[in-house]
């Protein structure tokens, strides 16, 4: 495995765990739901934190911002995903606490990023407003 800097993130720790307890609590869901609402849950889980790792990796920061912004709509979707399972008793709220911590954080922290890269998306074009035309 490869020693990258996102993996000392904080929101990318969380997100890791988030993962291991989506699968260690869809392992709970009936049988039927293993290509429903389980692959539903585990993939959305996978795909927060390998959009926050891919976005990582890019140069600009308005392809960071795309990826974790994607990273994000994950969070909400696993938070859709419990609401159904909660609604159909495949878990109960105690269940979920952890995961909904998890989700709560990880949705802050991504938020924050997203925010602080489009501050810094907007810095670079009005530099790029503000500097004079040459005319030859």
């Amino acid at each position: 495995m490869l020693n990258l800097s996102h993996k000392k993130l904080e929101v990318y720790t969380i997100s890791m765990s988030m993962v291991k307890e989506v699968y260690r609590i869809t392992a709970l869901f009936p049988a039927a739901e293993l290509y429903g609402i389980v692959s539903q849950l585990r993939r959305a889980s996978v795909s927060v934190i390998s959009n926050l790792a891919e976005g990582a990796a890019r140069k600009s920061g308005k392809e960071k911002r795309r990826f974790y912004e994607i990273s994000r709509s994950s969070v909400v979707e696993i938070d859709t995903q419990l609401e159904i399972s909660l609604m159909l008793s495949f878990l109960s709220k105690e269940d979920i606490l952890k995961l909904k911590e998890y989700n709560e954080s990880i949705f802050r922290i991504l938020s924050t990023m997203i925010r602080n890269l489009g501050h810094e998306f907007q810095a670079e074009t009005d530099t790029l407003k503000s500097k004079p035309s040459i005319n030859h």
